[in-house]
């Protein structure tokens, strides 16, 4: 058996060289790779000696060779192949190990020039690793160090390596293979070349969406059913899933989650986790009906419960600081889908043992968690995809600008961050009505803002909140002056909405003649 070992990351790989020589497997190598084996004391016959030919180009011929290519491509079982093989003089290659040049992490360098790019465009290895994925049946490929230990159990226990790993292994490098391809595409098409002002030495201008856009997502599992029970569906995670993204977490007990689970988990998490303080979100159909700063879990949550019991039954809850005992006996005592936080205690996780169709997920989550977001988001079209850079802003003290008499006070100002924060992740039209790090009202997902704002007092009214003194976040400008007086009316002392409406100036004066005081955030937040 030969194994050709062609590397351009070395983890593990001297380690993984010393295993497969100890079981006789004859190593071939190239350039570093053959260098750092050769130091190490194994024997290794480097790739000229085998091909006849030097490597040449700067490195950028070696591999591609018959007597390489032939070696990994021919069928065992097939006569002619084989014969072929003697005539030219070709011994097969039984195994290739290759990982390919850092395209994606040298792309990914402040400064990178166009030079550096294609310069770490690997030919001959996805041509190997190819040659070799195809011929699965009679070669193992080798494309992450994760494989070795795999590798070397089958190899020890068996002589050789079975049909259903090399099939896998197969199958992750055309994966490798796709996704690399895919990275060059992204990048490439995204330059913006122009003969006569981009030299090697230069950082090419690019644009923000490449000319072809290409994605690659890993499946976590397949789900029961999509978003209705006639429906198929599978869930994916990015190649790489941020720390603290919903893909990174860990279910603990409960049914599996479902498709719409997910999809509502994800509304609540995302939301929780843009709160510094502690905080309670609880999502129903894709939209907060409660949300909460609190200065212990419990409280938290018994102030997001209070905004709307009715939608928070079935709901998703999700919480940015470990769940204790209390906060878990508080929420035990409702119907709850899906329960997430970054932690549970041993109390928690008692609490809920009994209670064995909850879900709970834990999230670790990194220290600054509000910055990891999604840097891009699509939306599927009929034959397309929307894609646009991810909502990420985050409203600042000094980004408001007060165009009433009325002045805020700074406990209004400071419930007018909390309400803005969490109408950024209600559906349009929104309405958010907040109190003191409560809401107090949610209007969301009507054709009318006008319809929002009465919602959000009507479910107010049905909790037995009075919105005296509260503060409102809407998330586009009043079109009219009708809406701000509903939620006036309702008992609204203080309005964020982003302004930039013709009638902006009609608005303001109706915030005058009520005696409320009004902020534009220059901002708005569509959420569809």
């Amino acid at each position: 058996m030969r194994a050709l070992i062609s590397v351009s990351d070395k983890t593990g790989i001297v380690e993984l060289a010393k295993e497969l020589h100890a079981l006789g497997v004859g190593l071939i190598s190239t350039g570093g790779t053959a260098k750092l084996l050769a130091e190490q004391g194994l024997p290794v016959t480097e790739v000229a000696e085998v091909t006849g030919f030097p490597e040449m180009l700067d490195g950028r011929v070696k591999t591609l060779h018959p007597k390489v290519h032939g070696g990994l491509l021919a069928r065992r079982d097939t006569p002619e192949h084989m014969a072929a093989l003697q005539a030219h003089g070709i011994d097969t290659i039984d195994m290739l190990i290759v990982n390919l040049y850092p395209f994606e992490a040298t792309v990914a360098k402040p400064g990178c020039t166009l030079a550096d790019a294609i310069e770490n465009i690997d030919i001959g290895g996805p041509a190997m690793v190819r040659s070799a994925a195809k011929n699965w049946k009679d070669v193992g490929i080798v494309t992450d160090a994760n494989q070795y230990p795999a590798v070397i159990a089958e190899l020890k226990a068996n002589g050789k390596l079975s049909d259903p790993l090399r099939f896998a292994l197969s199958v992750a490098a055309f994966n490798r293979i796709s996704q690399y391809d895919g990275a060059i595409s992204n990048y490439l098409s995204s330059v913006n070349f122009d003969a006569d002002k981009l030299s090697d030495s230069d950082v090419p201008e690019r644009a923000q969406f490449s000319a072809q856009f290409n994605e690659q997502y890993v499946k976590v599992q397949d789900l029961r059913y999509g978003e209705n029970s006639h429906q198929q569906a599978a869930w994916y995670r990015d190649l790489a899933p941020a720390a603290g993204s919903l893909a990174t977490g860990v279910q603990l007990q409960g049914k599996e989650l479902s498709y719409n689970n997910i999809a509502d988990a994800d509304a609540a998490w995302e939301c929780v986790k843009s709160f510094e303080g502690t905080a309670c979100v609880i999502v129903k159909h894709a939209n907060p009906c409660g949300v909460a700063v609190g200065a212990t879990a419990l409280e938290a949550y018994s102030k997001a419960f209070q905004t709307d019991p009715t939608s928070a039954f079935g709901g998703i809850i999700a919480f940015n600081r470990p769940v204790d005992k209390a906060a878990a006996e508080a929420v035990s005592k409702q119907f709850v889908e899906v329960l997430m936080a970054p932690d549970f205690s041993a109390e928690a996780l008692e609490v809920f043992k009994s209670k064995v169709n909850v879900r709970l997920m834990k999230i670790a989550l990194p220290a600054h968690y509000g910055d990891v977001r999604n840097a891009l988001e699509t939306k599927r079209v009929g034959s397309g995809l929307l894609l646009q850079s991810a909502d990420n802003h985050e409203l600042a003290l000094a980004d408001m600008k007060i165009v009433t008499v009325k002045q805020p006070s700074p406990e209004e100002l400071h419930d007018l961050l909390f309400a803005w924060k969490v109408a950024k992740f209600v559906k349009s039209n929104a309405i958010v009505f907040c109190k003191n790090g409560m809401t107090m009202g949610v209007g969301a997902g009507q054709m009318s803002r006008l319809d929002s704002a009465r919602i959000a007092s009507i479910k107010a009214e049905a909790a037995k909140l009075s919105l005296q003194g509260t503060v409102v976040a809407s998330d586009a400008f009043f079109p009219f002056r009708d809406g701000l007086d509903v939620v006036v009316d309702a008992g609204a002392t203080c309005v964020a909405q982003p302004g930039g409406s013709m009638r902006d100036q009609e608005v303001i004066d109706a915030a005058n003649e009520r005696g409320v005081a009004m902020v534009f955030t220059g901002v708005r937040h569509f959420r569809h």
